[in-house]
């Protein structure tokens, strides 16, 4: 046959049915080929079992890791504090990242100076904090930088039930939650005990036997000139929290600190009882004294009005002073003193609120705030007094911080308060404050300075829109 064939007619080459020989059973294949038939069913069983090998290691590497659930995103937190340092810090952060160990806290303490505004600055162009603390009064200030709290991170009813209803007065807003106080504070009595002890004389209750021991512990030089005094009132610029005493005498007097007008009468009063301690021969008081804090520590004061942190500044400078705290004096069945306090809040910008929201939760739990007052208390006598009002029982046999707790329950606030630092609504009410005590040491009357201070706060409550 030649190659034209072949291409002309293939089928010459495949053989018909008839001719396909018939396959031999095993047994009669011939010895050689019998022997080789093991061999392959091995090779079978070997390719067998790699193609399974080969599915195994498929599914293991594609299929289950979309079964899993995916690794979370880690993501650190910035922090703003301003009185704790890392190292008070840092169990707290630690026990909370490992119970959420996609999150990382990182904590830094600000200066105060200018805080206020900075922190303002950075949170309006995307570079401040997740989280920072305010004072209680600077909500006005922050409401458009402060995240409402979800009802998921605390409810209303939770947040009346664990703070004090001051905190409820200044952090809830229309309904909304904007911050958690990270303590409690309110403006107490300290008393010389060795003064006191040394005139038989008991801490006054009452604003009349305050001013009438205030007389009696005062010493006097040859020319008239105090030596001892028996309280820090009266003149401004060197009294130690001199807004809070004189917001103290507004509220017990029932002064409404939003509509003056309407409770003038009773805020003439209180500047008149306020300003007497410095006027006249008989003066307890006079603005050549040191600072009242100065003169308390020395042991030239007999009673001085502060907070708890005014414990170890005065401490600090005179260890040996034996001095004692109690609550304010009260005026009738007033016994309301003012509250100065720090909170934590979200930043309305935190590209991290879902985060942020958890740790302000954390911070807000009774075991949280036993655990920071137990570092606080490793490095100075006591810790900040508790927010929470289950815990202030345990602060009860504590006598140098319980009296701060024990006010807290009637305790209110004020925009007339010191020591926040914030260059704006408390700074800008003080100065009007300031120039109406004056005024009536001036002579000018309580009346028309009344009159003049209601101008001064009318006008920074607008600028704030309150």
């Amino acid at each position: 046959m030649d190659e034209n064939t072949i291409f002309q007619n293939p089928k010459v080459f495949v053989p018909s049915q008839q001719e396909v020989p018939s396959p031999l059973p095993e047994s009669e294949l011939p010895q050689d080929m019998q022997a080789q038939s093991p061999n392959r069913n091995i090779l079978k069983f070997i390719i067998a079992l790699i193609t399974v090998a080969v599915l195994v290691f498929l599914f293991v590497k594609m299929v289950i890791p979309g079964l899993q659930k995916p690794k979370e995103t880690q993501v650190t937190l910035s922090y703003w504090g301003l009185w704790e340092s890392p190292s008070v810090m840092q169990s707290v952060i630690t026990k909370f990242e490992k119970e959420n160990p996609n999150i990382k806290i990182s904590y830094a303490v600000q200066d105060v100076k200018q805080y206020r505004e900075r922190l303002g600055t950075r949170i309006k162009n995307g570079t401040g904090p997740d989280i920072f603390s305010f004072h209680n009064t600077w909500l006005p200030m922050l409401s458009s930088d402060l995240l409402p709290l979800p009802k998921e991170t605390l409810t209303k009813e939770d947040f009346t039930k664990w703070f004090y209803p001051v905190a409820g007065n200044d952090l809830i807003k229309n309904g909304a939650i904007y911050g958690i106080p990270v303590g409690i504070d309110t403006l107490s009595l300290y008393v010389n005990t060795t003064l006191f002890e040394g005139a038989n004389l008991q801490p006054p209750t009452t604003w009349v036997d305050f001013a009438n021991y205030a007389k009696r512990l005062t010493i006097k030089d040859a020319g008239n000139k105090i030596t001892t005094s028996g309280a820090a009132l009266g003149t401004f610029n060197n009294i130690t929290h001199a807004p809070d005493i004189v917001s103290l005498l507004f509220a017990q007097n029932g002064v409404n600190l939003y509509d003056i007008p309407k409770t003038s009468q009773a805020a003439s009063e209180a500047l008149i009882f306020y300003t007497a301690f410095a006027m006249g021969n008989s003066n307890i008081w006079d603005s050549t004294l040191d600072q009242s804090m100065l003169a308390f520590a020395k042991g030239n004061l007999a009673m001085y009005f502060g907070y708890s942190w005014d414990f170890f500044a005065i401490k600090a400078i005179n260890p040996n002073l034996a001095f004692a705290i109690y609550p304010v004096p009260h005026l009738g069945s007033q016994n309301m003193t003012i509250a100065s306090y720090w909170a934590n809040g979200v930043s309305v910008k935190s590209s991290h609120q879902k985060e942020a929201l958890l740790f302000i939760k954390f911070l807000a739990k009774k075991e949280t705030e036993e655990k920071l007052f137990t570092e606080e208390s490793k490095t100075r006598f006591f810790g900040q007094p508790y927010a929470r009002t289950d815990l202030a029982d345990s602060l009860k046999t504590n006598t140098f911080v319980y009296p701060f707790i024990l006010q807290a329950k009637d305790a209110v606030s004020s925009f007339f308060v010191d020591s926040t630092y914030d260059n704006g609504l408390n700074s800008k009410m003080n100065a009007y404050l300031g120039k109406a005590v004056e005024s009536v040491l001036g002579n000018t009357s309580p009346q028309t300075a009344v009159d003049a201070l209601s101008q001064g706060v009318t006008q920074v409550l607008k600028q704030y829109g309150q």
